[in-house]
């Protein structure tokens, strides 16, 4: 499940239980949307509530990301399993991106309104 609110930076994206392929495209879509509004929105990915992904989806976001990562400006995530975090990190070495990873959202909010 995914959960999606507009910030004045971009987005902040949770996930729960499952990130599902359908949950990635409303994703893709939403960030669609927020780049009309936001040249290169920040990103704040909330994974502390996620307990699994499915393999359709993984290999999707290794697809967008390939073709839209120079579209993003930073992106915060948040994570305290350290499955989750490993693939993410994963994620992250086969993209343009450099997300920075925190335990706490706050944290994570705070950092990317330092710049807005």
């Amino acid at each position: 499940m995914i959960s999606i609110r507009e910030q004045s930076y971009g987005l902040n994206v949770a996930l729960y239980n499952e990130f599902t392929l359908e949950d990635f495209r409303t994703f893709e879509e939403a960030v669609a949307q927020n780049a009309k509004r936001v040249h290169r929105p920040d990103i704040l990915l909330d994974l502390s509530m996620l307990n699994d992904f499915t393999i359709d989806m993984a290999w999707e976001q290794l697809r967008f990301m390939n073709d839209h990562g120079d579209d993003f400006g930073r992106i915060a995530i948040v994570v305290d399993d350290i499955w989750i975090k490993l693939g993410a990190h994963i994620s992250g070495l086969l993209t343009h991106q450099h997300p920075k990873y925190f335990t706490d959202t706050a944290k994570a909010h705070e950092w990317l309104l330092e710049s807005v």
